[in-house]
């Protein structure tokens, strides 16, 4: 069948609109798995944060609860009351430590706490962090006794690392080390105190089975 010339405008402005019309439908359907895609990262990692142990929003809401109840009790902070002795110390805490032990009560929960002060600096002397302590503090490390059912399998302790200042502060990985910190890792807080004699997770005595 013969096309006149007269059709020819049509079927060229019939195609152009298949083409558009093609071109808009894939670039939809790109948008609409990248979209999904998105979401289901955004979801993954939502998931993956619920589901860890550690640097989750309610480990880290208990967090600043106990700090804010640290400094109420002079344990840390300007008002800081140094009731403790410096003694030399080892990694992965500081080259110097000083050790506090109160009972507290932080969102309904009362539980021990034991509160150790990291101190580093080249040199550094237990003398040295006697005269100047603020100087030289790097980390306040801490573990609490929380409730019976937090983490019974480890003596239901919660440990947070806070940065002099009260930020909680994080591991190379990112994550902020609030909670059941490497809960089941081969290393990190948990892993290293399991390891202490006695069976209270702690070395500096065995008074908290």
């Amino acid at each position: 069948m013969a096309v006149s010339i007269n059709m020819v405008p049509k079927l060229f402005f019939s195609f152009i609109l298949v083409i558009i019309f093609l071109f808009t439908t894939a670039c939809s359907q790109q948008e609409q798995e990248e979209e999904a895609e998105t979401q289901g990262e955004q979801q993954g990692q939502q998931q993956m944060k619920q589901g860890q142990p550690f640097g989750g929003d309610e480990d880290l809401a208990f967090a600043n609860a106990l700090w804010k109840e640290m400094e109420k009790s002079n344990l840390v902070g300007e008002s800081r009351i140094v009731d403790s002795e410096p003694y030399k110390g080892a990694p992965p805490h500081g080259m110097i430590l000083d050790v506090s032990e109160q009972k507290v009560t932080v969102k309904g929960i009362e539980g021990d706490l034991v509160v150790k002060r990291n101190y580093g600096g080249d040199g550094l002397t237990v003398v040295d962090v006697k005269n100047d302590p603020a100087k030289y503090l790097e980390a306040v490390t801490i573990m609490m006794k929380r409730e019976e059912g937090y983490d019974d399998e480890n003596r239901n302790w919660f440990y947070v690392k806070y940065a002099p200042d009260g930020t909680i502060m994080k591991n190379p990985k990112d994550a902020l080390l609030a909670g059941r910190v490497a809960k089941g890792a081969p290393t990190g807080c948990i892993a290293c105190h399991k390891s202490a004699p006695g069976g209270d997770y702690l070395f500096i005595h065995d008074r908290f089975k």
